[in-house]
């Protein structure tokens, strides 16, 4: 299985990459996916609500109205849930919402994910390139010149490039990641994922 490899202004090059099929070829199993995004959006979840219950209302404890002969319910406290103020019943509080899933589905999933980019042709291979400093404008070009200014994309590079990461953070339809740091949610988000030649190696090592 052979990528061509592309230049940075959208030109096909002389030179191609071999992807290795245990990785980029596999049969995809779409329940591994399927378990890995929803840890993954679970795991991005703060859990931080809270509301307050009887206990924790501020309010005086006395007795509001006497027990017997006001025609209604009996009522001890205005912190009463009944009351318009009063403390919540069974109220959510902080909580987190963290699953696990075992390594190797963790691990299908991603190749699974990489399998289906592969097969429906939204996976490119670009020639490994810097920016000599932060600038949105020259990313959006190499974006650009791809006709992918309007789609959602995912750059994947070998190591941190700071230029490049600072270059593509002001746009909201583009990303910049390292190859260990890929994972199966912004794999399947990604209308199409732009893969740094140098980056190719790494990311087959990290799967297999």
């Amino acid at each position: 299985m052979e990528l061509i490899v592309h230049n940075i202004k959208g030109k096909e090059t002389d030179k191609k990459v071999k992807l290795d099929k245990s990785v980029f070829g596999i049969e995809p199993n779409d329940h591994a996916i399927y378990l890995d995004v929803k840890q993954y959006l679970a795991n991005n979840r703060k859990g931080l609500h809270k509301a307050k219950e009887r206990g924790e209302i501020v309010g005086s404890t006395r007795k509001i109205k006497k027990q017997k002969g006001t025609g209604t319910a009996r009522a001890g406290s205005i912190k009463n849930p009944l009351f318009r103020g009063g403390g919540r019943v069974f109220g959510p509080r902080p909580r987190s919402y963290d699953q696990k899933i075992n390594k190797k589905v963790k691990l299908l999933a991603r190749k699974s994910a990489l399998a289906y980019k592969v097969k429906n042709k939204e996976i490119l291979i670009l020639e490994d390139f810097n920016l000599s400093n932060p600038n949105t404008s020259d990313y959006l070009n190499i974006i650009k010149s791809f006709g992918l200014e309007a789609k959602k994309t995912l750059v994947v590079t070998s190591e941190i490039n700071n230029n490049i990461y600072l270059s593509s953070r002001n746009l909201k339809n583009s990303k910049v990641v390292i190859n260990s740091e890929l994972n199966t949610y912004e794999i399947t988000d990604a209308n199409k994922i732009l893969i740094l030649e140098s980056a190719v190696e790494g990311i087959e090592s990290t799967l297999k």
